[in-house]
C-alpha cells in the first residue's frame, strides 16, 4: 500500500518528530548535537523558514517550524535529514539508514495550542527523567528563549506570552501527549481545539444544544472545510451519526 499524502498546514507550521532506526541513538557525543544544529542553522538562513523550539534527545529529534512557502517543509527535511545521515555514517563509518522510515509531522494553529506544543517539546528530557529540572537540559530551545537566542525565533513566541509567564508556564507539567503522525489522521485533541476554534471556543458538545440550523450549519463545515468523518464528529461532540450524516 503506498503511503498517504501528508497533511499540509494552513498556518505554515508543523509540529516534527524523526527517530533513529530501531530506536537507535543518533547523537553519540556532543559534537552530533552540535552537527545536527548546524545543518539547520544553514538550512534556515537558505530556506528562510521560522523555528520556534526544539530538542535534541539521543535517538529521536522534535523541531517546532514555519515554512516560507507551502511544501517547503518536505525540502526542508529532505536537506536536513540526508545530510546530517551521510556526515553520521561517514564519521562513524556505518552503512544503511539511520532515520527510521520518513519523518512525522503535523499541523499547528496558532492559538493556546501552540504554546502547549513548545512546552511538550522543552519537556521531553523531563519525561525521560533525564534531567529533574529543566533548563539543565543543553540541547533543547528552552535555553535560548532564557538566555541568548542563536537559532530560534524568540520574538514570535514572546509576542504571545512575556518572558517570566514563558517561565512559569514550563515549570507546569504539560498532560497533552502530541502525538506526532505521518499519516492524515488526527488526534481526538487535535479535533477538539479545531472545532473550538470554529465556535469561537465553546466546548464541541455544546454543538449539540444549539438551534437546528446553525447546529447543522457546523457540522457541514466541518464535514467539508475540516475534512473531518461522521465517526469523529460523533466522537468529538456526542451527536448521533445520524443526525450528521443527515446534516
Amino acid at each position: 500500500m503506498g503511503r498517504q499524502a501528508r497533511q499540509y498546514s494552513q498556518t505554515g507550521l508543523y509540529h516534527i518528530v524523526f527517530r533513529g532506526m530501531s530506536r537507535q541513538n543518533i547523537f553519540e557525543e556532543k559534537n552530533d548535537f552540535k552537527k545536527m544544529l548546524d545543518i539547520i542553522m544553514n538550512l534556515k538562513q537558505e530556506m528562510q523558514f521560522e523555528i520556534y523550539a526544539y530538542c535534541l534527545m539521543a535517538n529521536h529529534v522534535h523541531l517546532l517550524l514555519k515554512e516560507d512557502k507551502r511544501g517547503d517543509i518536505s525540502i526542508i527535511m529532505k536537506r536536513l535529514l540526508t545530510k546530517y545521515a551521510g556526515w553520521f555514517n561517514r564519521k562513524y563509518s556505518r552503512t544503511g539508514a539511520l532515520i527510521e522510515n520518513r519523518y512525522k509531522s503535523q499541523p499547528v494553529e496558532i492559538d493556546g495550542y501552540l504554546l502547549s506544543v513548545v512546552r511538550y517539546i522543552h519537556q521531553n528530557p523531563l519525561k525521560a527523567k533525564i534531567i529533574t529540572q529543566i533548563n539543565e537540559y543543553k540541547w533543547s530551545s528552552y535555553y535560548e528563549y532564557m538566555n541568548e537566542s542563536m537559532l530560534i525565533d524568540t520574538q514570535f513566541i514572546f509576542s504571545i506570552i512575556d518572558k517570566n509567564r514563558f517561565e512559569q508556564f514550563h515549570q507546569q507539567e504539560e498532560t497533552d501527549l502530541h502525538e506526532v503522525s505521518d499519516r492524515i489522521s488526527k488526534s481526538e485533541e487535535y479535533i477538539r481545539r479545531r472545532i473550538m476554534k470554529i465556535i469561537d471556543g465553546k466546548e464541541p458538545h455544546e454543538i449539540g444544544m444549539l438551534p437546528r440550523s446553525k447546529r447543522n450549519e457546523i457540522i457541514r463545515q466541518l464535514r467539508v472545510n475540516e475534512s473531518l468523518s461522521v465517526r469523529q464528529i460523533e466522537r468529538a461532540t456526542g451527536i448521533s451519526r445520524g443526525i450528521i450524516a443527515r446534516s
